[in-house]
């Protein structure tokens, strides 16, 4: 079975847009989705990446005019101006590891509704309650909230260090079993494009 390597950031906006493309592709194709998130600022620093409130007023401007016109083409709402962002994404980073260990619920749809909670319905991810809410409306046991913390916390760390080694440098970013790699959820085309072997 194909598997992709999906990196990503429960604060991330860019996650957000992806919407749940990545398990439509998926299934369209019989992959298996590996989720793995990240702490996107430690892996700005440890790839060169710079913080948002580090960038250039040109730069920043940009990003909220990208923002809009991706959630116009997907249809999205978002808020640019969220009131939980940043947020500390370890709570919601670990309930999915812990979901995805456990199993028996949809993590595609686990991991929108988080990033939808950050940038469409001003909800605070890193409080136990919207996580717990959240874990069941997609399945899952909501006890996964305070369970597996020390699981959660390592395989969080180990997923940074996989990303740095494997050349990640931002969110979303996607890498095939071939080790074809895909940036950003603009990219999300081309990989359902590589998968059906036209690119």
């Amino acid at each position: 079975m194909t598997k992709i390597d999906y990196f990503f950031s429960t604060m991330s906006p860019f996650t957000y847009l992806a919407g749940t493309r990545l398990e439509e592709i998926a299934a369209r194709h019989g992959a298996e989705i590996r989720y793995k998130p990240v702490d996107v600022a430690a892996l700005f620093a440890r790839t060169g990446g710079v913080a948002l409130k580090d960038r250039p007023q040109a730069r920043r401007d940009y990003r909220l005019q990208e923002l809009k016109r991706q959630a116009a083409k997907q249809r999205m709402t978002i808020n640019l101006q969220p009131a939980f962002f940043p947020v500390n994404t370890a709570p919601s980073a670990y309930a999915i590891i812990a979901a995805q260990a456990k199993g028996g619920g949809d993590l595609g749809r686990l991991v929108h509704s988080l990033t939808r909670a950050v940038w469409a319905e001003e909800r605070n991810i890193a409080e136990d309650d919207v996580i717990r809410e959240l874990l069941a409306d997609a399945g899952f046991d909501p006890g996964l909230a305070d369970s597996g913390l020390l699981m959660g916390a390592e395989t969080y760390t180990k997923n940074l260090e996989e990303a740095v080694n494997r050349g990640v440098f931002g969110v979303p970013f996607y890498i095939t079993g071939d080790d074809e790699r895909f940036w950003g959820q603009d990219r999300l085309d081309d990989l359902d494009l590589h998968l059906a072997g036209r690119l």
